[in-house]
């Protein structure tokens, strides 16, 4: 997965990579802050250790991503990867078996009469103890006010309190006024969805082709890290987030009952 550079020195995808982040003065942590994604991702992708991202469709996406945030030709790279050796993936239908382990079946038959002569032996107890149980009577004091309506309240009226349910607990306050969230994903975009409450509704990558419906209490708070590949609906109507969408290409909005949208600061994205 080599290119050939200037002055006839040929570079690899993760040196490419390495360094077009360098020269834009970004650690791996920041770069990975900026694409909401874990470190190791990156470090990966710097090291063409592709096996450790998965199937090919999460490779080809993050190496997009991530070359078009430090400025590299995600085309190019592409082009590399597909031409390079593809890593390995293990067959899972030649994993070795181990032989069964016929210790578990030597232990449970005494497991089974331990059991059974214990049940054996609380029936015996529960029948030799039951003859000796005798009623008490009640005092005759308690009998003769248990037998006699109170002198305040018919014996009726008694009977029918006892049977009223008692009066239901007040219910928690409404929520605010629920909004319905429609995203269709014409690529693969990383994306993070937060209601009013601060309940996280979606959160992770999604790949193209995909559609989510989403309801919570508006404000709702929507990130978009590739703002250009998702189409958004609020009840219904869309709405075009156009002017808000960084230079990176990501998105981070606030959208109300009304479908008003407005830019939401980068540490309310993040939850802080």
């Amino acid at each position: 997965m080599m290119a050939e550079a200037s002055g006839g020195e040929r570079r690899g995808i993760g040196a490419r990579l390495r360094s077009a982040r360098e020269q834009r003065g970004l650690t791996l942590l920041q770069a990975a802050e900026r694409l909401h994604v874990d470190a190791r991702v990156l470090q990966a992708l710097e090291a063409e250790d592709f096996g450790a991202l998965g199937a090919d469709v999460y490779v080809r996406g993050h190496l997009r991503r991530y070359a078009e945030a430090v400025g590299e030709s995600g085309l190019e790279l592409q082009e590399l990867y597909a031409e390079g050796p593809q890593p390995s993936r293990p067959d899972l239908t030649r994993i070795p078996r181990g032989e069964p382990d016929n210790r578990g079946s030597r232990l449970l038959l005494p497991a089974m009469l331990l059991a059974v002569g214990l049940a054996v032996v609380g029936l015996l107890w529960w029948l030799l103890t039951l003859p000796g149980e005798k009623a008490h009577p009640l005092p005759a004091e308690r009998a003769a006010a248990t037998d006699t309506p109170s002198a305040d309240v018919p014996a009726p009226a008694a009977a029918d309190a006892a049977r009223m349910p008692a009066s239901p607990e007040p219910g928690p306050a409404a929520s605010g006024p629920q909004a319905r969230l429609d995203l269709s994903f014409s690529g693969t975009s990383w994306v993070e969805v937060s209601d009013a409450s601060g309940r996280r509704l979606l959160h992770g990558l999604v790949d193209r082709g995909t559609t989510r419906t989403l309801i919570g209490s508006a404000p709702l708070l929507v990130v978009l890290g590739n703002a250009s590949a998702v189409a958004v609906r609020l009840n219904g109507q869309a709405l075009l987030p156009g002017p808000m969408v960084r230079r990176d290409g990501s998105a981070h909005l606030l959208i109300d009952a009304a479908g008003r949208v407005s830019a939401a600061a980068p540490r309310l994205a993040h939850g802080n």
